[in-house]
């Protein structure tokens, strides 16, 4: 099973096992609330729990059953929130538990894969590995992998100390001076504290060490040549305190500026977590100007790692997934990067009812086509656009701006009679999930293509005309039929054409009061802007019935009363 198919499971009439004994009350219980609640994390919390404490607290002595339950259970929860840091650590721990290393660190590495940017995840990895591994240079190249995962984590301290511990296991000076000399270049909270003990090691290393040759060769020419020829200690001398070390307290004050640009940003964080709860919009405003500051700056790397910290803290906020995937795009090279985004946003965080970036993915898929030498493959970029709209009415039926996407996708690949044949697949299937407002709008967006793309007016006025008696008080119906006679080219009968329209949406379309008003905005406009002699009588006419004071009469009432003193 795909890690995306978890959650769907939980969306269908049958409730998912988890290998869950239905004698067990408290289980079943439990699982019966995750359930109904699918999205809510707590039930899930209390589900695991459960689990773990299943027969006293599980061990290698457990049934195999309450194992399997327990496990089931696990991996289900962290496919539907695998940004749950904590959770991938105590899994680990009780896979120790109960099958042991490999077990666990198999844990570990979904874990780090699920949110590669954790810092208390790698840390606690490394930890694990330096405890229950012998060889050195495998746990050194796990905590080079971490390095590169959250080593520019402004709040990476913890595991830079982790990683130095160890080797301090080795007293391997030289690694402790070479993991230094990275982090020293690091903006980050603690960075004083590296700098002031990389400056004590550095008075004991040798010189060819501290700065690449052609640099140190650089150095001497420049003592000798500011005061002659120096004896070997001297030399020395003016090399680490005249030079090296002048050049390292550069690179301190660069990072002590760097720090504290970013300290502006960082100190607004209020929650650098994964949570389902909603941001505050200080929040969401904050990772927003942090990321316009960080592009300014430039620095790719930099910039890809901070996307990738606010989209843990974001993760339910399809407008950064977007941006991420947009940035991201501007080089062409990194095509996959940017398939890859879509692909997380769209199966495992971005809500479906917020399809926006689903989308966005589908344009993606099928702007691929290009990239591809074989017809069949470009073919199918296009069938997977279109499936991608096809899952997302599997959720959404009815989905106004997901089936107008899917048409203009079937007319951009099969001709405006394709897309034509899409709408009224919607507005006459019955199985469509679509509802009457739904079926007007896209009698709308019908009657556009008809008029605008092939150029027949009166089939599209015909199309309107047909449907009147279907779509009793929908707005979008009506609006779309005023406006498309509004927009028609003024000809013989234009103006009685859009005031019939105009009648029949006072008088038999059935909308209520204020939204008739709205509506009498866009004819009196055209009135104002493009009418004959007689606009401006039949504007001011309109103004006072829909605009009035409830004690003004209406034009026919007025006359009545005229008559009868007369």
């Amino acid at each position: 099973m795909e890690i995306e198919d978890f959650p769907r499971e939980l969306e269908e009439d049958k409730q998912p096992s988890f290998g869950i004994d239905d004698n067990n009350a408290e289980l079943a219980k439990l699982r019966a609330a995750v359930h109904e609640n699918p999205d809510n994390p707590e039930p899930w919390e209390q589900l695991v729990r459960a689990a773990e404490s299943q027969e006293g607290g599980l061990n290698r002595n457990a049934s195999p059953q309450a194992i399997n339950s327990f496990r089931l259970i696990y991996d289900r929860f962290l496919a539907k929130f695998p940004l749950f840091f904590g959770y991938w650590k105590r899994y680990a721990e009780l896979e120790f538990a109960i099958a042991g290393t490999e077990a666990a660190e198999m844990v570990y590495e979904r874990g780090v894969a699920s949110i590669t940017n954790s810092v208390d995840l790698w840390m606690n990895y490394c930890a694990f590995k330096v405890e229950t591994c012998h060889d050195a240079q495998t746990i050194r190249d796990l905590f080079e992998r971490g390095a590169k995962n959250v080593g520019l984590d402004f709040l990476a301290h913890p595991f830079w100390d982790k990683y130095i511990e160890f080797e301090e296991r080795f007293e391997g000076h030289a690694q402790i001076f070479a993991i230094l000399s990275r982090i020293i270049h690091i903006p980050m909270h603690q960075y004083a504290r590296y700098f002031e003990r990389f400056r004590n090691l550095a008075a004991s290393r040798p010189l060819d060490e501290l700065v690449p040759a052609d640099t140190l060769e650089q150095y001497r020419t420049e003592v000798i040549a500011a005061g002659g020829e120096k004896s070997d200690v001297e030399m020395e001398r003016e090399l680490r305190v005249g030079k090296i070390d002048q050049h390292f307290l550069g690179v301190f004050s660069k990072t002590q500026a760097e720090t504290t640009k970013r300290w502006t940003y960082e100190q607004e964080i209020k929650r650098p977590y994964f949570h389902t709860e909603d941001l505050d919009p200080a929040q969401l405003a904050n990772w927003g100007k942090y990321l316009d500051f960080e592009e300014a700056e430039g620095d790719y790397a930099r910039i890809i790692f901070l996307y990738e910290r606010c989209l843990v803290t974001a993760a339910y906020y399809e407008e950064f997934w977007l941006r991420y995937a947009r940035y991201m795009s501007k080089y062409p090279e990194k095509y996959q990067e940017v398939r890859n985004i879509y692909q997380r946003a769209s199966c495992l965080f971005a809500p479906i009812a917020k399809p926006q970036v689903r989308i966005h993915y589908a344009l993606f898929e099928e702007s691929q086509k290009d990239m591809v030498q074989n017809p069949n493959e470009e073919a199918n970029r296009v069938a997977i656009a279109q499936d991608i709209h096809e899952s997302i009415l599997y959720v959404l039926p009815g989905h106004i701006d997901t089936i107008i996407s899917l048409a203009n996708l079937a007319r951009r690949h099969g001709g405006v009679d394709a897309a034509i044949s899409k709408y009224m697949d919607f507005i006459d299937g019955e199985a469509t999930g679509c509802d009457n407002a739904t079926r007007g709008a896209l009698v709308g967006e019908v009657a556009r293509l008809l008029s605008k793309v092939k150029g027949n007016h009166d089939e599209a006025r015909f199309l309107y005309k047909r449907s009147v008696g279907k779509y009793f008080g929908v707005r979008k119906f009506w609006e779309s039929w005023l406006l498309f006679e509004i927009d028609l080219p003024a000809a013989s009968g234009h103006d009685s054409a859009i005031k019939a329209v105009w009648d029949d949406v006072r008088q038999n379309s059935g909308l209520d009061e204020d939204t008739v008003k709205e509506l009498g905005t866009l004819y009196m406009r055209f009135l104002v802007e493009r009418g004959g002699p007689e606009a401006a009588k039949e504007y001011l006419r309109l103004d006072r019935e829909l605009f009035g004071p409830a004690s003004v009469k209406k034009e026919d009432d007025v006359k009545s009363i005229t008559m009868a003193d007369e």
